[in-house]
């Protein structure tokens, strides 16, 4: 009967390190990256260890001057995005990721430090990209007009003056 009663102990033991062991060796996300959505959204990314065994996801967000703390957590999902929302303009932003398995939590990812853009940033910096945009369009329909021929002279209405419509200009004798 104590033998059992070792058995069972050893057993019961042999199960508490394994499960520890599966917590300890799951591994922090790697490469968590930031992609800004707008001035108020962004989208953290980020990889997982081939093999882990995770069943989801927890972020934390955090304004760098610890005005403010969020805590996202996410389970039976395979995802490896999460939605940051409500973000102010212009503000330095904190976030960690960790990995969640049936047996813990993973440590925390590598710190990712953040900004978002001004309003202003963010719309100067889709303005450049638009202009040339429209002007490689509008050479490109410009190129592709039947009478356009680079090559032909100028016809004669660019080449006249209100005064002599078929072109040429009046001289006078002095």
């Amino acid at each position: 009967m104590e033998e059992k009663g070792i058995n069972a102990a050893l057993l019961f033991l042999g199960y508490l390190s394994v499960s520890s062991v599966d917590a300890d060796t799951l591994s922090a996300p790697l490469n968590v990256t930031i992609e800004f959505k707008g001035v108020n959204s962004a989208l953290v990314k980020w990889d997982i260890l081939e093999g882990d065994p995770v069943i989801g996801f927890a972020i934390t967000q955090q304004k760098k001057d610890m005005r403010m703390l969020r805590f996202i957590q996410e389970v039976n999902t395979t995802t490896r995005s999460c939605a940051l929302w409500d973000l102010e303009e212009d503000t330095e932003y904190i976030v960690h990721v960790q990995s969640i398995s049936m047996s813990g939590t993973s440590p925390p990812s590598e710190t990712v430090l953040f900004r978002t853009p001004k309003e202003s940033e963010k719309l100067a910096s889709k303005s450049p990209g638009v202009i040339a945009l429209f002007c490689r369009q509008y050479d490109i329909i410009k190129d592709n007009e039947p009478n356009n021929n680079k090559d032909k002279a100028k016809n004669s209405s660019e080449c006249s003056t209100p005064e002599h419509p078929t072109g040429g200009l009046l001289r006078s004798k002095v």
